[in-house]
This record gives structure tokens, sequence and C-alpha cells, in this order.
């Protein structure tokens, strides 16, 4: 998923849970704090960046004919969608601002055009007719649990068979950590399930860092574990909220967090806790299948 979902200024309780977000408060519920409560800014990577950029790309392809949807073609829209990500996001800039020669930029880029071409070996374009890029899903469970995210792109069958296809500029995981990557696939199908009635035929990771597809065809009983375990998870952040108790979770990959000046782990002090520490008052309940699907609203 490329969009950002990079919330407005200001604290608030959280209202809803994505797969990022969810990933983060099982990661780490401090990094989810930080991320959701407090709005800490992060600085852009060149990783991240590159990302956005390939699906923005990928995305943008399909506009052609499907004649048309060739590799070069591809290519050639790296720039103008660079430019188009400047323009959206001038502090981009600044990941390049001491590359005054623009070696760095053009390597950045050439790493992106690899990634670009590598997907031609994946998939072929000119056979796949999305039905959705980059949709915005959003649904309501029983709960009260609010659920959205952005899906890369669905893919539906003549016979009606969806396909959920998501796009990953990294590698793909070793066998035994496959099934974290599949739970933002499994997020999703919950999603269109509980908004279309229809379990997803399939789930695609398309990894262009290694040239990897890992496939997965969930059945009902997979997406009532997910939601089980995305209640569970809703009802420790909202315990969280209410206590103000954020818990450090100290992991490999604290080394990649850009709040390490704020974060006990690495000798830091949290910012004063945002929110008031009240009882949390249950959810309102919601009918299943409430949701809708359209162009991405600004974050909660």
């Amino acid at each position: 998923m490329s969009t950002s979902e990079q919330p407005p200024a200001g604290p608030r309780a959280p209202v809803s849970l994505s797969p990022s977000r969810a990933s983060d408060f099982m990661q780490c519920p401090l990094l989810y704090r930080f991320r959701v409560i407090d709005r800490l800014p992060e600085k852009p990577s060149e990783a991240a960046t590159r990302g956005t950029l390939v699906h923005a790309v990928l995305e943008r392809l399909f506009d052609a004919p499907a004649v048309e949807r060739t590799a070069p073609r591809a290519k050639s829209l790296i720039p103008g969608q660079w430019d188009r990500l400047l323009e959206s996001k001038p502090e981009l800039a600044g990941l390049f601002a001491e590359d005054a020669e623009g070696e760095r930029l053009a390597q950045w880029l050439g790493e992106a055009e690899r990634l670009v071409e590598r997907w031609f070996t994946l998939e072929d374009p000119t056979r796949l007719e999305p039905a959705e890029r980059e949709l915005f899903v959003e649904t309501e469970l029983d709960s009260g649990l609010r659920l959205r995210g952005v899906i890369d792109r669905i893919d539906v069958a003549p016979t009606g068979e969806v396909r959920i296809v998501d796009y990953k500029t990294g590698k793909a995981p070793r066998p035994e950590y496959s099934e974290g990557a599949l739970f933002q696939m499994k997020f999703y199908a919950l999603v269109i399930w509980r908004l279309k009635r229809v379990v997803p035929r399939r789930l695609q990771l398309v990894y262009l860092g290694s040239g990897d597809v890992l496939t997965y065809d969930p059945v009902e009983a997979d997406l009532l574990r997910v939601e089980r375990k995305l209640l569970a998870l809703w009802e420790a952040i909202r315990l969280a909220t209410e206590t103000g108790e954020w818990r450090p979770r100290p992991t490999k990959l604290c080394g990649w967090c850009d709040h390490q000046e704020v974060c006990p782990e690495f000798g830091g002090t949290p910012p004063v806790y945002p929110l008031e520490i009240v009882s949390a008052r249950p959810p309102e309940s919601g009918e299943s299948g409430q949701g809708r699907i359209g162009p991405v609203p600004p974050a909660p």
C-alpha cells in the first residue's frame, strides 16, 4: 500500500484501525502511540519514498491501452511521477539536498527503474484489466471497530472471483515469516468480505525487490480468525488509550526508529501524554458490512 497515512497535527484518541497501524501496535505499542496519538514527525526515507514512486508508476501505467503497457513506457513515467511527488510533498527534496551533482538521485531513480522492470517478469499488464487501483476501503464491524485501508489493486474475473494484489518493493520474507506478511492481505480480505459478502478468491503479494510472488487463497474461517485478532488488538489499544500506558517493545527494528530520543529504551523521555486519562466509553455498535468504498478521505 502506497498512500501515506500520516495524520494531521494535533493529538486525538484512535478512531479506526488500518493494517499499518495494527502492525505498529503489534511491533511496539509505544511506536503506535508516537505515530497515532502524539503525531510525532518522521523523516522521509529513500526506501519508503522509492516505494511510493514505484506504486504510482504501476498505478498510472494502467491508464494506457493494454498494448501500450510496456516496460519502456512504465520507466518513462518515473520522472513525471517523481515531479508529482515533489509537488505534493516538497519536503522530499531534502532526501537529496546534499547531492549537488545529482549522482545519488540518478542512482535512486535507476533503482526505481529496475524495480519497475522486474514487475514485467512477474505479471503481464497487457493481460490485466484491474477493477480497482489504489482503492480506499472502510467498514465497521458489529463491535463498532472501524477498519480502513488502501488496496493497491483488485482484479475481478469474469466469473466474479476477486483477487487482491499488493506490490512490495522489498524482498520476500523467509517462509517462517510469511504469516506476518499475509496479515495485511487478510485484513483487506476481511474488509472486502464485510462490504461485499464475497470472500476474495486469492491474495497476492508481488515482491519487486526479490522477484517473488506470494499467494494465499483464504477461506471464511481465516477471516473470522483475523477479525477476532483485530478485536483483541483494538481492546488492547483502547485500554492503553484509557490508562496512558504504552509500553515499548524492543526489537532489532528499533535501530530504524525515528523516535529513539524520546524512547525509554534509549534513555529518552516520552512527551507528556496529550490525552486525558479517563474511563473510555465502549464503542457504539454498528451493522456488519456498513462502510464505503471510494476516494481516500483525510486520515482520522
